[in-house]
């Protein structure tokens, strides 16, 4: 049974170093395939071996992600924010740096997971009795907090108006995988087009890996982020790039630590979703739902395998980004940027239609044209965020 486990825990990492750098493969797809029943009935696979499939392809692929998002600006659903300092610091020749300061993000993030698993296994039940109208008043607190600290207050208001507007559509036309083409428009191709638009140049990258920004004396950052993960259990609709954008607002930070934050919080809200399951039976996220499908909420023991496994599987992903990021900057320094992004856009589409077919082209389009729009109203693009936060409003307000 050993052997399997480590052959499925590899067999994840691989699949999440795949899902993790093509923009647009999200492991939602991977995660649906197998509870389909199709894998576990032809090869009678054991429930388990998929579960730490499962599990050690969902962090390998938060690990992973970071690279498309920064190096191409081809994020996915928790890493859109990670493209608005990336792309500055990539611009500047700082790009690997950049990916390292996320990685080594995801990586606190597995240990500060350890230390929260007893201190939330005592407030779980609060989470299972939280009212619904109270989740709705947080998050209509925190994204009017957003939009105040704008200078731009109402131009801010309208781009969250107008992209919640666009996701509650998009949620109506009965899309596969609504999110790849909304969000990938929002924050992906958009910026693309008006990188080629604007003939974005960006400089040689440099190959120094050391962080000189005193990222790891800044504990408040690490404290921020292990406070606020936890939002994620009590208010499910936030991403954890929203999450972070709380975190900022406490705790002041430069785009380098933000992405340092970035990195913590986005792994601990994958690893949180595990905990969730675990201690209220409810998942926040796709890989959650399938390991639900598949065993059920699990017991203490699957859950230890769960840990042990996240834990593996984060350190080894940890070494493989290190490595492939340095390819990547090769790959970066050989091609021209706008290239690059025009490639980038044709394979966001190909993806795009191969997964949400003709309606999802359409999503896409008119997605990237309001990104566009938005963007070019001068105002922070967490704004956008609106596609995420105003449909659950509306939903725990009995509106939607």
């Amino acid at each position: 049974m050993l052997l399997e486990i480590i052959l499925f825990l590899l067999a994840g990492i691989v699949a999440g170093i795949i899902t993790g750098l093509t923009p647009g493969i999200h492991i939602n797809l991977i995660g649906a395939a197998i509870v389909s029943g199709t894998f576990s009935i032809i090869l009678g696979i054991n429930p388990i071996y998929l579960v730490v499939f499962i599990v050690a392809m969902s962090i390998s692929h938060v690990f992973l992600d970071f690279i498309p998002s920064i190096f191409l600006g081809a994020p996915e659903d928790g890493t859109e924010l990670s493209v608005l300092p990336g792309h500055e610091m990539l611009k500047k020749g700082e790009g690997l740096q950049a990916v390292n300061l996320a990685s080594l993000g995801c990586l606190y993030g597995l240990f500060i997971f350890l230390l929260l698993i007893f201190p939330l296994y005592f407030i779980s039940g609060v989470v299972k009795t939280l009212p619904g109208i109270i989740i709705a008043l947080g998050l209509a607190v925190i994204s009017l907090s957003m939009i105040l600290t704008e200078k731009k207050k109402f131009s801010a208001l309208i781009v969250f108006i107008i992209t919640g507007a666009l996701s509650l559509i998009v949620s109506g036309m009965n899309v596969v995988e609504p999110l790849l083409p909304l969000l990938t428009g929002l924050f992906g191709s958009a910026s693309l087009f008006i990188s080629i638009t604007q003939k974005t140049k960006i400089e040689k990258q440099k190959i120094d890996e050391e962080i000189k920004n005193k990222i790891l004396q800044k504990k408040r950052t690490i404290i921020s982020s292990a406070i606020f993960s936890p939002l994620s259990l009590f208010l499910p609709a936030l991403s954890s790039g929203q999450i972070a954008i709380i975190g900022n607002q406490f705790v002041k930070t430069d785009k380098k630590q933000f992405l340092f934050m970035l990195g913590i919080i986005t792994m601990l809200s994958m690893c949180l979703s595990f905990l969730g399951l675990f201690l209220v039976s409810k998942t926040r996220t796709g890989s959650a739902a399938a390991i639900k499908n598949l065993i059920g909420v699990p017991d203490w023991k699957t859950f230890i395998l769960i840990v042990i496994v996240i834990l593996i599987s984060g350190i080894l992903s940890f070494l493989i980004t290190k490595k492939i990021s340095k390819k990547f900057l090769v790959l970066l320094d050989k091609i021209n940027y706008s290239l690059a992004s025009a490639i980038t856009i044709g394979i966001i589409f190909i993806i795009t239609f191969l997964v949400s077919g003709f309606l999802g082209l359409i999503v896409l389009t008119v997605s990237t044209a309001t990104g566009i729009y938005c963007i070019r109203l001068g105002v922070k693009r967490t704004n956008m965020m609106g596609c995420l936060i105003i449909p659950p409003i509306l939903f725990y307000f009995g509106i939607g």
